[in-house]
Order: C-alpha cells, then structure tokens, then sequence
C-alpha cells in the first residue's frame, strides 16, 4: 500500500500503459526514472528492460518504491534520493528515460536531452508542467507528441453504472538526442 504521505499516488494502470507503450522498451535498455514516487512505473519498466536507475528526492519515496520493487521481486533497480540535476552531472547515457516528477524540468531536459538515445517520456498533470515541457522539447528539437489521456472508472449508483472521471494526463514524447 502506498504512503499517505506521498502527492500523487500511484500511476493509473491505463497511464502506465500508454506510457509504456511511448517508452517502446526492450530487453537491453537501460532506463533512468525522475521521480520515481511510489515506485509503481520502476517495477513496471524493470519487467521490460535491463537496469532501471529511479530518483525521487523524497526519501519517504524511495522507501516506499524500494519495498513495491521488493514486494515485485525485480532486482534491475537502483534506487537514488537525489535531486535529477546532482545525478545528471556524470557521464552515463541511458536508452529512454521517464519523468514522473517535474522539478526544475527546465534545466534538467537539455541535460537529459543529451544523455538519452531514443526515447525521453514525461508524465504531466499540470498545464504549467505541460507547458514548460513543450517549450524546453521544442526549443531543443526533439519533441514528438502529446498525448493527453482522460479516465474515467464505472461505479453503482441507484440501481445503475455512472463514471467517475479521473483527473487527465499529459503524455508528452521528446526523441532523446545522445549519439548511439
């Protein structure tokens, strides 16, 4: 069960899907994760790729992701609370990479830009995040799409089934710009 104390919550299973499906993994990937949270997308990637490197600098996320990892039996993740700027400043190139957690996004995606080959997928629910995403992707000439994702889930209301929409997501797809 995921911490109370985490924003966010876990990602919807048909979020994680999409993005997923955007991320197009493979088996010898290497993949970094900013703002891993309650660490339910780091399990998802670590069944699809080689090594998953997921930072959160909330300790009480790396906690909580480290234990679904666990709970999961995947092994393929490193697990660091730092902030993405700190763990960028080396030398590592990474196949894809996801950004759940959108802290200083504007100096960190042309760092990030540089260091992945493919594939650079961000999950946004801000317009502001979403905003800030598009502009630096842009600017920078590898962005590929938006997909704006709306959910809505079935309950019984008087005898019947009404939907209850959950808050949208903006799937936003750059092209990572890092020489094979």
């Amino acid at each position: 069960m995921p911490d109370p104390k985490l924003t966010g919550g876990p990602t919807q299973d048909e979020i994680l899907a999409v993005s997923l499906q955007k991320l197009s993994l493979r088996s010898t990937d290497k993949v970094l994760e900013i703002g891993c949270g309650t660490g339910k997308v780091s399990v998802a990637m670590a069944k699809l790729a080689q090594q998953i490197y997921s930072l959160d600098i909330r300790p009480d996320a790396i906690s909580v992701a480290s234990n679904a990892a666990r709970d999961a039996g995947v092994s393929n993740i490193d697990f660091f609370c730092r902030e993405a700027g700190d763990f960028l400043r080396n030398d590592q190139v990474f196949d894809c990479a996801f950004v759940g957690g959108s802290k200083n996004l504007r100096e960190i995606l042309p760092v990030l830009a540089k260091k992945v080959k493919r594939t650079i997928v961000i999950n946004a629910v801000l317009v502001s995040t979403l905003e800030h995403a598009l502009a630096s992707l842009k600017d920078l000439g590898i962005f590929t799409e938006v997909v704006q994702v709306q959910v809505s889930r079935s309950y019984e209301i008087a005898g019947s089934i009404m939907f209850r929409p959950i808050d949208p997501v903006y799937i936003i797809v750059a092209r990572g710009a890092a020489c094979s």
